[in-house]
């Protein structure tokens, strides 16, 4: 199952084109819209004031509720965009953005509206693209979900604790919530960190978590293409924002003996099982039938209130520049959904999906 992005954030619409989705699947369109509407920006302080319903119109590929086995094709319109915010620094490459190497890539054609197809906006077809696997998924036993890991260095707990268990109800459990993470107490710590970024001009990132719950183990290889660990962060580093990538422990690893690192392997009931899961579930590229666990860094949101060093790309010049508009002080919330739909894609190239 492969999918096309199409669309910019200024443009009429936005849109994925799934193609190689199985036939016969019937769609809960009410939980696509579920997980669009967890993205989509507007609700709060936390996010841009920029308000987009987020509304999927399908275009093809779905008859009578069911799949057809034809490309399944969604555009989703925009229609609070303020294209005049860009117009008058549309020369000035934004740091932390792809204004420059957009520029060079496409050779100063592409739109720099909101950052045309660079931008989050471009997330909502990838969520829609995820929500459509995920029920793919759901079919063969396999659960995914995510949580807020740490903002602005504020820590949730993690998947793997003493009071939680990682559990399908657990998973779904964390989708219902506006904020999602384990702990409130420490949610409204971050939330206070958000809005104290906001006051100051400025953003702050963090990290999200995810499983991967029902994978079998002996899935994927050590080789390119098919290494479960290659697979995913193919998906998830072509999610705007996200930075790092680490599964198990992580960067954790560098700071761990062997002995503390290592999965002590058990024969239970007939099957290989193991009291920790420092690997995130792989060995070798291969799944070995514990949960996939892996975190994902995303940077601050670059598009911040303050005047900031950069070039003119029409003359080549120092300049300075304080961006105008409406922006997130920080994404990781409403990026929840968004890792949970590209690992999603990621699961069903796996599966052969």
């Amino acid at each position: 199952m492969k999918h096309m992005i199409f669309g910019e954030s200024h443009g009429p619409a936005i849109g994925v084109v799934l193609e190689g989705v199985p036939s016969g699947v019937e769609l809960n369109l009410e939980e696509i819209a579920f997980d669009l509407a967890r993205r989509a920006p507007g609700k709060s302080p936390l996010s841009t004031p920029r308000k987009e319903a987020d509304v999927p119109e399908i275009l093809s590929g779905l008859f009578e509720g069911y799949t057809t086995g034809t490309p399944l094709c969604a555009m989703i319109r925009n229609t609070d965009t303020r294209s005049q915010d860009y117009a008058k620094t549309k020369d000035l490459a934004r740091p932390g953005h792809a204004d420059y190497t957009g520029f060079l890539r496409y050779q100063g054609y592409n739109d720099y509206r909101g950052g045309g197809h660079f931008s989050g906006r471009l997330t909502a077809p990838l969520v829609f693209a995820g929500a459509v696997a995920k029920q793919v998924l759901a079919g063969e036993g396999v659960r995914v979900g995510a949580h807020i890991r740490s903002i602005a260095g504020i820590e949730d707990l993690p998947f793997q604790n003493d009071e939680i268990p990682l559990t399908a109800g657990l998973l779904e459990e964390l989708r219902r919530k506006e904020f999602p993470v384990l702990d409130d107490d420490r949610g409204v710590e971050m939330r206070q960190a958000i809005l104290a970024a906001r006051n100051d001009k400025d953003s702050v990132g963090g990290v999200i978590e995810c499983a991967v719950l029902g994978l079998p183990a002996g899935m994927g290889a050590p080789d390119y293409g098919e290494n479960v660990e290659g697979i995913f962060s193919q998906q998830l580093f072509a999610v705007p924002g996200v930075k790092a990538v680490g599964f198990g422990d992580g960067f954790g690893f560098a700071a761990l003996r062997g002995s503390e690192a290592n999965d002590p392997l058990y024969m239970r009931n007939g099957e290989v099982v193991s009291p920790t899961n420092h690997s995130g579930g792989v060995n070798g590229g291969i799944t070995n039938g514990l949960p996939i666990l892996f975190e994902v860094a995303l940077r601050p949101t670059a598009s911040i209130a303050q005047e900031q060093d950069t070039v003119n790309l029409d003359s080549w010049t120092d300049s300075k520049l304080i961006i105008q508009g409406r922006h997130d002080p920080c994404i990781v919330h409403r990026a929840v959904p968004v890792i949970e739909a590209a690992a999603a894609l990621a699961v069903c190239q796996l599966m052969g999906i």
